[in-house]
């Protein structure tokens, strides 16, 4: 059979059972484990469909329920899946295909203001209740930063704000942008630590609410304002814009617009710091199963999609830390949060559904930790002399931040 033939030639490391849906057995690799991970597949057609386009059909499967893990979980046979494909394509069939589909959605991709503000509600105005199932209290999406791997997720999280404080170096009574918000958690924490006057934009309905609300609550409504608008539509300027888990939104397309209206949003001598989750490899298309289900409009840059934009707006880069394994961590503590209340989201949606979201956080932590998938930090100026020595900014608190070296933090 062309599947068991093609796994067989995939798996070099371990090994598991190929279940097909006549219960006939195939082993794959050459398995560790006296009782191996099983990959029940309960549709005769899967065989086929597997082996054209497994980037966008293994999930799917795992989603209906078509395909079942057994002696073992999702998060397993992922881990064994991903350290024998690495940061390569699965196949040339599904290569091809995602090459396709990849450039049909670039070419008709116009990720305008409506757009992106649809893209935006699809994924983050489900339900409040749901994000305070898995994130740390103060609804932190996006990468920790773990000065050790066995850091509980708020202090990860606690870590991540205070490290992009140091790099924007942010004085008393500056402005600073944040663009896209989020719940509004460094927003807050940048204007209570500093005494900055903030304002944070985002496109979600529910987390600008509860941003709005959160401000009041901390008696921080003097010195932060939220505002539900796109970036476009800004014509103020800062001394400091931040950026985190927003840009992956942003699209390929409008990557020269992003970069030109933080040049223009920037005082001359101000500091912008862009954390954004991009790839190691060169330029390639969207993850499908990713893009159909969970950030429609979304995609993962590499470094060289990113430079030549940044270069073209005049912004400078004053420094990039590449982190790994931070956020397979980060992605780690999600999912365990979010199994542990399988009950709670069961009542709230489906089983399609929480089988859907525990795909998504296994297969994204094993993206970081086998595949291309890594963390850029951008910090960008437009003058020379307005960021301070990358070692008088940083080596004094080295021996306290680790800068994540340990957990596959590199600067350059």
């Amino acid at each position: 059979m062309k599947l068991v033939s093609f796994l067989n030639s995939l798996f070099k490391h371990d090994g598991f059972e190929l279940i097909d849906s006549n219960s006939k057995k195939y082993v794959i690799g050459k398995p560790s484990r006296e009782k191996p991970i099983s990959l029940k597949l309960l549709d005769p057609k899967l065989m086929q469909k597997l082996l054209l386009y497994p980037d966008l059909y293994f999930g799917e499967a795992y989603m209906d329920g078509s395909l079942v893990i057994e002696n073992g979980n999702i998060t397993e046979f992922l881990d064994l899946a991903f350290k024998n494909i690495g940061r390569g394509n699965i196949n040339s069939y599904g290569a091809v295909i995602k090459k396709l589909r990849g450039t049909y959605r670039y070419l008709t991709s116009f990720n305008k203001i409506a757009k992106s503000k649809e893209n935006v509600a699809h994924h983050y105005d489900i339900s409040e209740k749901l994000y305070d199932l898995f994130l740390d209290e103060n609804r932190q999406y996006s990468c920790a930063y773990f000065k050790n791997e066995n850091d509980t997720l708020e202090q990860a999280q606690n870590n991540k704000i205070h490290h992009i404080i140091k790099k924007l170096n942010i004085r008393p009574n500056q402005k600073v942008l944040d663009i896209g918000s989020g719940w509004g958690t460094l927003a807050l924490a940048i204007a209570k630590e500093t005494q900055a006057s903030v304002t944070g934009i985002t496109l979600s309905e529910n987390q600008f609410e509860y941003s709005k609300n959160k401000a009041k609550e901390m008696n921080l409504s003097n010195k932060v304002d939220f505002k539900l608008i796109d970036y476009r539509q800004l014509n103020e300027k800062f001394d400091r814009v931040v950026s985190v888990g927003m840009f992956e939104h942003v699209g390929r397309k409008f990557y020269r617009t992003y970069f030109n209206k933080v040049f223009k949003l920037l005082n001359e001598r101000g500091i912008a710091l862009i954390h954004t989750i991009g790839s190691s490899m060169p330029p390639r298309d969207p993850q499908p199963w990713i893009q159909k289900y969970i950030f429609p409009g979304g995609y993962t840059p590499s470094l060289s999609e990113v430079a030549n934009p940044i270069e073209n707006s005049g912004l400078i880069v004053s420094d990039i830390e590449v982190l790994r394994m931070h956020y397979a961590h980060t992605l780690r503590n999600w999912k365990e949060r979010f199994l542990s209340k399988k009950d709670i989201v069961l009542d709230m949606f489906d089983e399609k559904f929480f089988r859907m979201w525990e795909f998504y956080l296994a297969s994204c932590e094993m993206a970081f930790k086998w595949g291309d998938q890594v963390v850029f930090q951008f910090q960008l100026s437009k003058d020379n002399s307005s960021v301070p020595n990358t070692c008088l900014l940083y080596t004094s608190d080295a021996a306290d931040e680790g800068l994540g070296v340990d957990l596959g933090g590199r600067r350059i």
